[in-house]
């Protein structure tokens, strides 16, 4: 039975997807691309991880099920094989991921909170895919500088996906633009941050956008401003931009 707080979002025309983000200043267009779009080719896996997912209390956290459509589908394009996470959470977007490489391909899994990748797992093993994931816990930082050091590992990255700390992801790009090919692609996850990146001085933000908002504001300068890549700011889930190695 529907919670009083389902029934007035349904009345309301509102979306029924929890912990989403989305941008869209309209929920109903937003459940109409859920509806049409993404819930219809949704893996059952997937679907069963979003559904976990949902259960738990930091649900916000989530890749949002529209921008792990969209993650799938990049890869298949770029033809990925060899992959990096940085911020795994239960592993939605994890398991897009692994879901669209070829059996052999591989993916670098980096977060600091192994007990939540364990809820997601038994899914991900379900659905064929964990031989694909090398998960390490802890800190990202140290794991990136000792790839860096070994020189083989520049440019062996086919595609990386950040979704960890906004106040690390400068200090992620700095390590991570080394480590994609030329060619390949990084994605920064939450790049509108709520859409506080345009919200004034003065605005009535919780807390901790505020005080990620700068952090955000800063990597998104710093990315417009790359030479070594060409960058695309999408509005999809609470804001990705996709960056495209070029030298």
């Amino acid at each position: 039975m529907a919670s009083n707080a389902e029934d007035q979002q349904n009345q309301q025309g509102g979306h029924k997807e929890v912990g989403h983000k989305s941008l869209l200043q309209s929920d109903a267009l937003y459940q109409y691309i859920l509806e049409t779009s993404v819930y219809p080719r949704e893996a059952e896996s997937m679907k069963e991880l979003r559904e976990l997912t949902a259960k738990h209390p930091w649900n916000v956290m989530t890749t949002s099920a529209d921008e792990g459509q969209f993650l799938n589908m990049l890869l298949k394009l770029v033809n990925a094989k060899n992959t990096m996470e940085i911020g795994v959470y239960t592993g939605y977007s994890l398991l897009a991921t692994a879901l669209a490489l070829p059996d052999d391909g591989k993916i670098l899994a980096m977060d600091i909170n192994r007990e939540n990748y364990e809820l997601g797992l038994p899914v991900i093993q379900k659905a064929g895919v964990a031989h694909k994931i090398d998960f390490r816990e802890g800190p990202a930082l140290p794991v990136l500088d000792l790839l860096i050091q070994d020189e083989k590992n520049h440019g062996s990255f086919d595609f990386i996906f950040v979704d960890a700390d906004k106040d690390n992801y400068l200090n992620y790009h700095k390590r991570l633009v080394e480590l994609v090919k030329v060619g390949g692609v990084i994605g920064y996850d939450n790049t509108l941050w709520n859409g506080s990146v345009v919200a004034p001085p003065d605005a009535p933000l919780r807390k901790y956008v505020r005080y990620y908002r700068d952090f955000v504001l800063e990597l998104n300068k710093a990315l417009a401003a790359d030479p070594r890549i060409e960058i695309c700011m999408l509005p999809v889930g609470d804001g990705v931009t996709i960056c495209r190695r070029i030298k």
